[in-house]
């Protein structure tokens, strides 16, 4: 269940390290989460027999929170290695020990849904029910208190919107209880279906499965940072030290602000196609079609081909929307046998239109705006042309006489 939960409040994670459970929970304790709180709401689930560390430490100069959870006679956990030997616990049993906690209902809820999309990772790999699934790495201890922990410290801000960007997965390989398998591991790589991900020259495991069921269960859409005006940011750091790279999970927290992004106009998209065997009687054709089906514009420019033939670029300017429905067009009226798509934008004058009076009649006169200016006024040409017709007299007359018209008024 994503945790956006409306409001104008966002909170964006930047996996661009990867992402595990202790991450995020450190990013969240930096961003200003109540420690003592959590460990207050830690403390009301039915287990002992660990500690937590919070402390802060630099990440290729990056100053960031690691969270840490100390099992008895243990090392801290290493959350981006899975040797772990921890007692096992089957996702019901996980379930029933969350749900009769004193937990709060959000909490509670959000926890169980996280592993509840872990079991079903699992239990798709290993052809096993959820409810039987035994959660090797992710069941023990210290993966439940990260899940749980993280649940308490968002809670602290809801509500929220939360975002993320495309998530970095590594690369190589990794050794699992089964085997080695490519990076990501079969439960992560489950867990991140329809999530962008990517790999870059990080090696090794960098996003977990505990981190990827947190994103499937919280967050409520993929992408560049939303427009955003940030009032703070926070930093949980990894366990590994890696050479030249901030091992480091980054969240923004901020208000929505449609106002930030910069005025760039209209998305439009271009299709055009390269012509030089067609018939010249049928672009007018085409062009007709085009207009009819929404094109913004159309239009011919004349061009050198191979062979030196004289060639047309026919193009086409429109809404994303129709781009399909037109490049069909392409295909059924003309003899091109490929077109080319591009996205660009269009600043457009806010347009008005008004009807003067002429000696020769009434014409309307069409006005671009800008700012609440008047910037450029051209009379209806077909108007103008009527006039001209019935008045006998020359078109650039009444066009004249249209733009004085308009001036005087």
């Amino acid at each position: 269940m994503s945790a956006d939960r409306a409001g104008g409040r966002i909170l964006f994670i930047e996996p661009y390290c990867g992402i595990s459970g202790d991450m995020l929970l450190g990013a969240l304790l930096d961003l200003g989460a109540d420690p003592e709180h959590l460990r207050r709401q830690l403390g009301l689930l039915p287990f002992h027999g660990y500690s937590l560390s919070i402390r802060k430490c630099l990440k290729a100069g990056i100053t960031s929170t690691k969270f840490d959870v100390h099992l008895a006679s243990d090392h801290p956990h290493q959350p981006e290695d899975h040797h772990h030997h921890h007692h096992h616990r089957t996702f019901a049993q996980i379930r029933t020990m969350i749900s009769e906690s004193g937990l709060s209902a959000w909490v509670r809820e959000h926890a169980v849904d996280a592993f509840a999309r872990l079991a079903a990772a699992e239990g798709k790999i290993h052809d096993q029910a959820p409810e039987q699934v035994h959660f090797h790495e992710v069941g023990a201890v210290d993966s439940i208190i990260d899940i749980v922990g993280t649940m308490v410290a968002l809670e602290g801000f809801l509500p929220l919107s939360i975002r993320c960007a495309p998530v970095n997965v590594g690369s190589g390989t990794l050794q699992c209880r089964h085997g080695v398998y490519p990076v990501p591991g079969p439960a992560a790589l489950q867990l991140l279906e329809n999530i962008p991900i990517y790999s870059d020259a990080t090696g090794g495991e960098l996003t977990t499965p505990t981190g990827a069921a947190l994103l499937a269960a919280l967050v409520g859409g993929f992408g560049p940072r939303p427009p955003m005006r940030v009032t703070a940011a926070g930093y949980g750091a990894g366990t590994r030290d890696i050479p030249g790279v901030a091992n480091v999970l980054r969240v923004s927290l901020g208000e929505a602000a449609a106002d930030c992004r910069p005025d760039t106009g209209e998305e439009v998209t271009v299709i055009d196609a390269n012509i030089d065997d067609m018939n010249p009687q049928l672009y007018d054709y085409f062009m007709e079609k085009a207009l009819a089906l929404g094109a913004l514009d159309v239009y011919l420019t004349p061009v050198q081909m191979k062979k030196n033939r004289p060639g047309t670029l026919l193009t086409v300017l429109c809404a994303p929307e129709k781009a399909d429905e037109l490049a069909r067009l392409f295909f059924e009226e003309t003899t091109t046998l490929g077109v080319r798509y591009r996205s660009a934008v269009r600043r457009t004058l806010q347009r008005r239109t008004e009807t003067v009076g002429t000696v020769y009649g009434d014409v309307r006169v069409k006005s671009g705006v800008l700012d609440g200016r008047t910037v450029n006024r051209m009379p209806e040409f077909e108007d103008c042309r009527r006039l001209a017709s019935e008045r006998k007299v020359p078109l650039k007359l009444v066009m004249a006489a249209a733009i004085r018209a308009c001036r005087d008024q």
